[in-house]
């Protein structure tokens, strides 16, 4: 895929071809402010410190409403190929977090986990990403060459549906919306109303979320006027979570900051990375290893300075010739976590992905000791 597609509830951005490339914030924002870009599309990494994949296009399409195409190429068949790590060393990292956090080394940090996944033929990244923006009406759907990173991602794309919104800037008004904190969604209305109102009582998510609201609260300050943060947060939902949520809205106080500046500053937030983010970065990058763009940003910033940038979760990595993928998945950990509600919370995740194509995420160990055995079916 050669190109940008960004599909959000109230219109969408795609782009094609490349005028331009960026493997850095900084030079995409020279570019926007010396006129040589009117557009920048593309994703910022997990690790700031690892090159981006920003582009100046060659075309760009609005269109109102989320992405719709007019026909859309069949998904092939998709097989898990291995889990990185395994089931049983994810939860052991996170009962080895779970004791750094009670020792005060941090406050949160996020544990991710990732499937393989092996396809029969090429993945066709828009089919994808048209198969999911269709499941998931309400998220932020998007596919991203990831080319401009560097050799190690050519042809390889980036393709989701994120629920979670970065930061949105038109004029001098920015607005977050900040998700941490989950709870698994029920079948029975009664039961799912409960579980929602559950995570609203929880102190554990409360917790979680706060740290994630207060650190957005300390970047915007100096840049804003009129910040208002809720006091509490609200519940959203997607198909497979129930969420805690707080839409925070300021106005810039230097209309020179961009949409670009903005995200630079503002990822990773807490709910991805953890608190402080200096510990939980360098926690993360020792435990894991490098998430690549799980995690990190994906949107787009005009000359105005205006943009829109979502969190890039709920995603996979297609490699170049399709055939094979990396989808990720993470859950916020805090001291009050427990290991195996955590590695429940990533295959629940991980759904949003592996349901839109035909696979189960969710299928319980016959032995019942571990809830997330993979088995694939077919939708």
């Amino acid at each position: 895929m050669d190109g940008f597609l960004l599909s959000r509830s109230e219109r969408t951005l795609r782009t094609t071809g490349t005028r331009d490339r960026f493997d850095t914030v900084a030079a995409a924002a020279a570019a926007l402010a010396d006129g040589r870009a009117d557009l920048v599309v593309g994703a910022l990494p997990f690790d700031p410190s690892a090159p981006t994949a920003l582009v100046a296009p060659v075309t760009v399409s609005w269109t109102d409403g989320p992405w719709r195409p007019g026909t859309v190429a069949p998904l092939p068949r998709v097989t898990i190929a291995g889990e990185v790590p395994g089931l049983d060393e994810h939860t052991a990292r996170v009962r080895r977090l779970v004791d750094r956090l009670r020792g005060g080394e941090f406050d949160k940090v996020v544990a991710a986990r990732a499937v393989r996944l092996a396809a029969d033929a090429p993945i066709d990244p828009e089919a994808l990403a048209a198969r999911m923006i269709g499941r998931h009406a309400s998220a932020n759907g998007f596919a991203v060459d990831l080319t401009a990173a560097g050799e190690s991602y050519r042809g390889h794309t980036l393709v989701g549906a994120s629920p979670e919104i970065l930061l949105s800037r038109r004029g001098d008004v920015v607005t977050c919306r900040p998700l941490a904190g989950s709870a698994p969604r029920r079948a029975e209305p009664d039961a799912d109303r409960a579980e929602g109102a559950g995570l609203l009582a929880s102190a554990k998510n409360l917790a979680e979320h706060a740290y994630v609201v207060d650190w957005i609260r300390d970047v915007l300050a100096p840049l804003c006027s009129d910040l208002d943060v809720p006091a509490t947060p609200e519940l959203t939902r997607t198909g497979e979570l129930w969420h805690l949520a707080s839409p925070i809205r300021g106005r810039l106080l230097d209309a020179s900051v961009t949409s670009l500046d903005l995200a630079r500053r503002l990822h990773p937030t807490p709910a991805v990375c953890g608190t402080p983010t200096d510990r939980a970065l360098t926690a993360i990058l020792d435990v894991e290893g490098d998430r690549r763009f799980y995690g990190g940003a994906v949107g787009w910033c005009d000359a105005a300075g205006d943009g829109d940038w979502v969190v890039a979760i709920r995603c996979a990595e297609i490699d170049a010739d399709g055939t094979s993928a990396l989808a990720w998945a993470g859950g916020g950990i805090v001291a009050a976590s427990d290991p195996g509600t955590e590695l429940e919370e990533t295959t629940t995740k991980l759904g949003t992905l592996l349901g839109a194509l035909g696979v189960d995420a969710h299928a319980a160990d016959p032995a019942g000791d571990t809830l997330t055995r993979i088995s694939r079916t077919h939708e």
